[in-house]
């Protein structure tokens, strides 16, 4: 007969094993409840060039289970926004100084992609690539003839703000000197200049190459000599989504961060995302990802210099230049990249 004692000490050691996994399971439960604490998060984007690589955030997420909604305009997005359809979104600094205006709860948290404008003009318009003065010798003519010198963007996008500023720097009034024609949709700038309805057009690519491939119109300038330069896109999100989900802003974050990288490295891919999403030929894509520019800094001064530049076109009403300034949150993408916030543009 097996003594006692030896009996005793298997049962021991078969105890142990089995409490070996359980021990081990209870261990890891505080990780694992760090990794599930984060609520789902909702990300919404247009469907302009730059703003496809957001579709690629949700199999870049870790952390947070994260669904990228697609919209047709930036509009769209900010509204879905406020009325708290989304947590986080994509727009653009014209976007976030309009909200601030208006006295809407948003915060900035990361940049994305900036560039993507294009000025094209009526392919009978005499007028040479870059030659503003000429340009203006163009409007002067309509006047004269008591035409109206027709110009179109999407209201309320970075393409918009870009055109008015590059005017404003060219000592074109925008209020007096052309008549400015509000097309919503920039898919259906393409349409307007082939019906003839406006002389020129400041769109977003990749529609802005779209237009220049059909020979809707030609290339005039790109839009970049003002306060905006080429700043374009801006996340956003809530401070009630700050407050109650912070580790799911900060996986978002994280996660645009990631994607932005992979768009610098990897051009094709970027050109193969802009096709899935919006459904263009890759001659498109191709030429629209020569004009954007991954970065996902902010840039305070340059955001402030906007805000400024927006009222003294009076498309927003009041100062908000110091709001502008302290409801960009730099703190999610100091923790992601960890970088200080004047690495990140503050």
């Amino acid at each position: 007969m097996r003594p006692i004692h030896s009996s005793y000490a298997v049962l021991k050691r078969a105890a142990g094993a089995l409490l070996a996994p359980l021990m081990f399971t209870a261990a890891l439960s505080p990780a694992l409840s760090q990794a599930q604490e984060a609520e789902p998060i909702k990300l919404g984007y247009a469907k302009c060039a730059h703003c496809t690589p957001l579709s690629l955030t949700p199999q870049n997420t870790t952390g947070v289970k994260l669904d990228a909604i697609s919209f047709n305009t930036g509009n769209d997005v900010l509204t879905a926004l406020l009325s708290k359809s989304i947590d986080v979104a994509q727009v653009t600094y014209l976007h976030y100084a309009t909200a601030l205006d208006k006295g809407f709860d948003i915060v900035g948290i990361s940049g994305q992609i900036n560039g993507g404008s294009q000025i094209l003009v009526g392919n009978d318009l005499a007028v040479e690539p870059g030659d503003w003065e000429g340009l203006k010798r163009v409007i002067a003519q309509y006047k004269d003839e008591g035409k109206p010198f027709r110009v179109a963007a999407s209201r309320g996008n970075a393409q918009d703000i870009h055109m008015r500023g590059a005017f404003l720097t060219h000592g074109i009034d925008i209020n007096k000197d052309v008549q400015f024609i509000n097309i919503p949709n920039p898919s259906d700038h393409v349409q307007a200049l082939r019906r003839g309805e406006v002389e020129l057009i400041t769109s977003v690519d990749p529609f802005a190459t779209q237009i220049r491939e059909v020979k809707a119109a030609k290339f005039f300038d790109f839009p970049y000599e003002q306060a905006a330069g080429k700043l374009t896109n801006l996340i956003v999100t809530r401070s009630d989504v700050i407050k109650n989900n912070p580790k799911g802003v900060e996986e978002a974050v994280r996660a645009i961060v990631k994607v932005n990288e992979m768009m610098a490295d990897d051009k094709p891919l970027f050109v193969d995302t802009i096709q899935k999403v919006t459904g263009l030929d890759n001659a498109i894509a191709t030429g629209a990802v020569d004009n954007l520019y991954p970065d996902y800094r902010m840039y305070r001064e340059s955001a402030v210099a906007i805000a400024e530049m927006m009222r003294d076109l009076k498309y927003i009403n009041t100062d908000v230049t110091e709001a502008v300034e302290k409801n960009l949150d730099y703190s999610f993408l100091e923790k992601v990249t960890g970088k200080s916030k004047t690495d990140l543009g503050y």
